[in-house]
C-alpha cells in the first residue's frame, strides 16, 4: 500500500463548492477507505494499492460522478511531498511574502508556466522538481500578483494546482501519520 496526497484543483471557488465531509465520504465510497481531508481547500491523504497515475484517474472519475463537475487532481506519493517541502528554499512565510508551490501532473505544462514566470520582472521562483515550482507572492496580494494571474489561465487548469508551503507541510505531516498508522 502506498500513501498519497491528492490535491483538488478549483474547488470552493468559482461556484464549485464541496464540503470536506462530503469529499471524504465520496472517496471512501469509491474505495479509498482511509481518505482524510485537510483544511477546506481540497487536500486529501489516502492509501491505495494503486500507483499514483491510477489514483489520479480513480479520484477524478469519483469526483465527477459524485459532484458533477470537471474534476482535476494532482496526486503525489507521500514521500514526494516531503521531498518537495524539504527542497523549497523559501521560508514558510515572513512579514512581506508568502511561499507557494505549484504542482503539476504534467511537467511540460509546468515548463510553460515556469517560462512565463521567468519573463516577469522581479518574479522570484525556483523549480524544485519536474512536477513542482516554488514562488513568492506579496502578503495581501497573492491573487493580484502577475504570476498568480498567469497560473490561473485555463490552459494550466487541468494539470496544475497551487498550495501555500504551510499547507504542504500539513499535508506532509498527515501523510506521514497515515503511513505510520
Amino acid at each position: 500500500m502506498g500513501s498519497y496526497a491528492v490535491f483538488l484543483r478549483g474547488i470552493n471557488v468559482g461556484g464549485i463548492n464541496i464540503k470536506m465531509a462530503d469529499l471524504r465520504d465520496a472517496l471512501k465510497n469509491c474505495g479509498f477507505t482511509d481518505a482524510k481531508t485537510l483544511l477546506a481547500s481540497g487536500n486529501v491523504v489516502l492509501s491505495s494499492s494503486l500507483d499514483a497515475a491510477a489514483v489520479k484517474r480513480e479520484c477524478e472519475k469519483c469526483l465527477r460522478a459524485a459532484f458533477g463537475y470537471e474534476a482535476w487532481v494532482v496526486v503525489l506519493d507521500a514521500g514526494r511531498v516531503a521531498e518537495l517541502v524539504d527542497a523549497c528554499p523559501y521560508p514558510e512565510d515572513d512579514k512581506a511574502t508568502h511561499t507557494y508551490i505549484t504542482i503539476s501532473s504534467d511537467p511540460a505544462v509546468l515548463d510553460e508556466l515556469e517560462a512565463a514566470g521567468s519573463a516577469l520582472e522581479s518574479q522570484d521562483q525556483q523549480r524544485l522538481a519536474p512536477e513542482a515550482l516554488a514562488w513568492l507572492a506579496p502578503v495581501g496580494g497573492t491573487l493580484d500578483s502577475p504570476f498568480s494571474k498567469i497560473s490561473a489561465k485555463a490552459k494550466f487548469k487541468a494539470a496544475t494546482t497551487t498550495r501555500n508551503l504551510r499547507t504542504l507541510i500539513k499535508v506532509r505531516d498527515a501523510a506521514r501519520a497515515l503511513s505510520a498508522g
